[in-house]
């Protein structure tokens, strides 16, 4: 997988644990406490020992005697334990070589000899996170998982992927790249390439931000690894072979080479002894040679233009050009400041930069920034026209003036560390994950990822600055910005010709490659793709990796306390939590009373009331996060969902800020409106390419259940459509007099109900200020009879409808039928995916069906579409009444859906065993018992009416599941005759799909 290196504080979610909630005899971060700088451990010295209140963590820094190895653990009380093991990898060539390593090393390792142990594991373990991510110039393997045996299993097979692949010659053709004739049964079909990686990154590329960013930083840091593609250009990924791929990991995949990071409860003297024990004990040291120089510093800006592809989907296709301005920054100690002043610039409403390019309509978004080991910023717009980019390279030189003139409103640079101060506060269930990726970059160039924890000191040294120099930050954009002469002016065009040069281009590369065969060397492709398929087609014996048995499972679920109240007359949910000091506030609206041809407007006026309390919130000092979601329950109803949180101290400043959003939102304001349209607009275009499958899956849906149809609705191609056409349109009072239409069925105390989660001693101040607040609201609806406490209409909504009432009652004329849509778009690769009408959560073969789900994925669909097909993933996943198959960055489309009917009947044919069941229980509790965090604690319950007592029946279920209602299940929802299926496609032409009826193309 491809990660952006994004370290940016804002985007990293810290999370505390209330240390007295969960009493240890010792605490985690109490024994760490115990080691001394200069104590020896299982081949490690431990360098430094410091204590982190801000994140409730202690850190341990050691290094290995022998290689060199660096090593860092942060003890915290948290079960989720977290382990991680980056190397600096450095490519100086577009192959693309460490992405296709990252993907090679995980198909079988000398303790692990069996294909893809990486996949395997998903089904042996109940680990709650595990991937690998390449990056500018890293590579890094993490993995997090609840559970002491499953940790050293995982860490067991990690270690022996990474020190000691099989990489064998079939997995690089598999993963990487190969020739091979378009049919491998038959010799005379034209050969073409093929591959995982090879398929990923065509989809990667036809993606235009995607384009523009990795133009970006290879033009700003032309002179080492950051001026090529560490992910893989499409068309160099031929050029590199398998005994190049071998010599990189032989260079690069080395303990001297690595740093390892683990996170949690778990004792650190454990961990050493088995990565001592099983890997770094048979390392020498060497000395690697990948460290990155500093790029050498242009004396005077340059300029420079790539093309993209045309976007269908663009809100307006005149304004199709983005142009960004980027600068070199070279000064690594000054992060924190960076990116409190890259808030600052650009962040919200009131930010200058949003001010001066935004709010004139001259784009729509702001471009994207890279992450290295030296920073860049960048400023620069999406969506212009090209006449424009005289005017915007003017506004953004301005704009910088006027800063270093004016600086920046004391209320938002507070509102910025407020902002900072609720990120520590807020536990996430993926802290350990989060600190890994936080501290990589930096550590990763040999910089103290300790210093980097310590948030406060940060904060505290930039209010010190401030405070000693009140033109700090001026001065800090007059150095980065204004002086500086290592500044890239890139701009980007749509080329109508763009998809046809690269089609072109691929189509020469493999002339050139097929011409210089002999008919013995095309023989050899033929019989190796022969072989590569008889591989992949192996029943694969899995034995010798280790595994959790399904006794490991915990039979009971813990039950979460919740209490049922009422203020204001509106149902709410208090839930008792260690939250930390914050308060979670949610409001369920029903959406049921909403008439019909408003339904679509509603993702809109979201936004739109949501926009109206950011320029509020900018403005005051108290910084609250809103979000707004569409939420689809499966109990009787659909709303939308309003949450926010906020520090204790600040609680009755959150709800004046929601009363005046349900008093006195403002819907008049056109050319707020048109901004907000444009926004919107340019964001669902650009999600497409790179979530194709969530929307081929939504549409797939779309005619099968009322949920589907709303969500098609709410957030499908229909939706992107929809507000591709309000971006068009010249005039926008019409949608201007929908919004309060909306705002009447939606922000009414009628349709509402609540949820609280806050600490027991903060919780009924809590309850005061929401009776408060609802009090307020239901005074000013003048329409509105005052309602007694636990009476009238909102009652009923206390005692929560389970789910199996599917919301067919509440939609008398919903119909299913099939529906096949194709959508042509400008990718070189399909999103493919098929719907089957089943059961809700409640029913008794849901159960079935969810492991049934994961036995096809794991056990065919995965070999079928990714190792044969060379799609990059697909798979079978259950839920919303709904059995749905998937593709992901997919060469294939009309050949997947016949793979998705031949898993079916490979099901019913009964050809799995005990084991892939047992795999597959293990799977499906691995989701089931992830983390929650106290913030989400009793949601469940209270969106979707799924309560304990639902829950743990559906463990029982799940635990009694066995092959006989596996092919039961199989025959009787997803047979042919049985099924009621949507399909769809987002795709290239194809001309197959055109000249067949049965399809509706777009």
């Amino acid at each position: 997988m491809q990660a952006s290196n994004d370290l940016s504080l804002g985007k990293s979610s810290f999370q505390w644990q209330n240390l007295s909630w969960r009493f240890r005899s010792t605490s985690a971060t109490e024994r760490a406490l115990q080691y001394q700088a200069g104590q020896k451990i299982s081949g490690f010295t431990v360098k430094e020992v410091v204590t982190v209140p801000d994140l409730f963590l202690t850190a341990v820094k050691l290094t290995h005697d022998n290689t060199g190895a660096q090593y860092l653990h942060a003890a915290r009380d948290d079960k989720n334990n977290l382990f991680s093991v980056q190397l600096r990898t450095t490519p100086m060539d577009n192959t693309g070589v460490p992405h296709i390593l990252e993907h090679t090393v995980l198909c079988g390792s000398e303790k692990y000899p069996c294909r893809d142990p990486f996949f395997k594991m998903l089904n042996r373990s109940l680990s709650t996170f595990m991937n690998a991510f390449t990056a500018s110039d890293f590579t890094m393997y993490p993995f997090s998982t609840q559970n002491g045996k499953d940790f050293q299993n995982l860490l067991s097979v990690y270690l022996d992927a990474v020190f000691f692949p099989c990489l064998r010659e079939l997995d690089f053709w598999q993963e990487g790249w190969r020739l091979e004739n378009e049919n491998p049964t038959d010799p005379t079909s034209p050969l073409v390439f093929k591959g995982v990686v090879f398929n990923e990154m065509k989809g990667a590329f036809s993606d235009n931000e995607r384009v523009y960013a990795q133009h970006l930083q290879n033009k700003l840091y032309p002179d080492h690894t950051y001026g090529v593609v560490s992910g893989g250009e499409p068309l160099a990924i031929p050029d590199l072979s398998w005994e190049q791929l071998k010599h990189f990991h032989a260079t690069h995949y080395h303990p001297s080479n690595a740093r390892f990071f683990t996170y949690g409860d778990l004792p650190l003297e454990q961990h050493l002894k088995q990565i001592q024990e099983e890997a770094l004990s048979k390392f020498e040291r060497t000395e690697p040679d990948t460290a990155v120089p500093n790029q050498p510093h242009w004396d005077r800006p340059r300029e420079d233009h790539v093309t993209c592809s045309p976007d269908a989907m663009a809100p307006d296709a005149a304004k199709q050009n983005t142009l960004c301005m980027s600068y070199l920054i070279t000064d690594t100690f000054e992060g924190f400041t960076l990116s409190l002043l890259s808030s600052l610039m650009i962040s919200g409403p009131n930010s200058p930069f949003y001010k001066t390019l935004i709010e004139p309509k001259i784009g729509t978004n702001f471009s994207s920034v890279v992450g290295t080991k030296e920073a860049s910023f960048s400023i620069g717009l999406q969506g212009m026209a090209e006449e424009d980019t005289e005017k915007v390279k003017q506004i953004i030189v301005q704009t910088i003036d006027e800063i270093i003139a004016n600086g920046f409103e004391e209320e938002r640079i507070e509102a910025l560390l407020h902002k900072i101060e609720i990120q520590m506060k807020h536990q996430s269930t993926s802290f350990g994950l989060s600190l890994a990726s936080y501290i990589a970059s930096c550590w990763n160039h040999d910089g103290d990822p300790v210093q980097l924890l310590k948030i406060s000191d940060s904060v505290a040294q930039f209010r010190q600055a401030l405070k000693d120099n009140p033109r700090f930050l001026q001065e800090k954009v007059l150095h980065y910005f204004k002086d500086n002469t290592h500044r890239l002016t890139l701009s980007m065009s749509p080329d109508e010709a763009y998809l046809e040069k690269q089609v072109k281009a691929e189509e020469e590369k493999l002339q050139k490659k097929v011409q210089a065969l002999s008919e013995s060397d095309k023989k050899d492709i033929y019989e190796k793709g022969l072989e590569l398929l008889s591989v992949q087609s192996k029943i694969q014996d899995a034995s010798c990796l280790p595994a959790l048995k399904v006794s490991d499972i915990e039979p009971t679920i813990a039950v979460t306390p919740v209490e049922m109240g009422t203020a204001g007359g509106v149902p709410v949910q208090y839930c008792e939590q260690p939250t930390n000091g914050m308060v979670y506030f949610r409001a369920m609206c029903s959406l049921n009373t909403l008439p019909e041809d408003l339904k679509l407007y509603v993702p809109l006026f979201c936004s739109s009331v949501i926009m109206k309390s950011n320029v509020y919130l900018y403005a005051s000092i108290t910084q609250f996060a809103i979000r707004k979601s569409i939420v689809h329950s499966q109990s009787d109803s659909q709303g939308v969902l309003l949450s926010s949180s906020c520090l204790e101290r600040n609680l009755p400043d959150m709800f004046h800020l929601w009363s005046d959003i349900f008093n006195s939102p403002h819907f008049d304001d056109e050319e707020r409106l048109r901004v907000l349209v444009m926004m919107s607009a340019q964001e669902l275009a650009n999600g497409i390419s790179y979530s194709g499958h969530m929307y081929a899956m939504t549409r797939a849906a779309r005619s099968l259940t009322p949920t589907g149809e709303l969500q098609e609705t709410f957030g499908g191609m229909e939706q992107v459509k929809f507000m591709k056409r309000i971006a068009e349109m010249p005039d926008l009072t019409q949608v201007l007099r929908t919004l309060p239409r909306i705002k009447r069925h939606i922000l009414n105390p009628l349709n509402m109900r609540c949820a609280v989660n806050s600490t027991p001693q903060k919780m009924s101040d809590a309850a005061g200020q929401l009776d408060n607040f609802m009090s307020n609201v239901a005074s000013n609806k003048k329409d509105r009879k005052p309602v007694p406490p636990g009476s009238g209409p909102s009652r009923k909504l206390i005692t929560v409808r389970t789910a199996s009432t599917f919301k067919l009652d509440l939609c008398p004329n919903f119909k299913p039928c099939q529906m096949k849509t194709f959508f042509p778009m400008p990718f070189p690769i399909n999103f493919v995916s098929e719907c089957i009408r089943t059961v809700p959560f409640t029913h008794e073969d849901y159960a079935s069906l969810n492991i049934l789900s994961r036995v096809m994925t794991a056990k065919y669909l995965h070999r079928e579409i990714r190792e044969k097909g060379g799609a990059y993933g697909g798979g079978a996943r259950v839920g919303g009444g709904l059995f749905t198959f998937y593709s992901y960055r997919d060469p294939n489309s009309v050949q997947t859906l016949s793979t998705f009917r031949k898993s079916v009947d490979w099901v019913r044919s009964g050809q799995f065993t005990q084991q892939d069941i047992d795999e597959a229980k293990l799977s499906v509790f691995s989701a089931v018992d992830s983390p929650v965090a106290p913030s989400n604690k009793g949601m469940g319950r209270f969106l979707s009416g799924i309560t304990d007592e639902l829950k743990q029946a559906h463990r029982e279920r799940l635990f009694a599941v066995t092959d006989k209602s596996l092919v039961d299940v199989a025959g009787r929802y997803l047979g042919i005759g049985q099924r009621t299926c949507g399909v769809a496609i987002l795709g290239p032409e194809n001309d197959t799909i055109k000249k067949d009826p049965s399809w509706v193309v777009k």
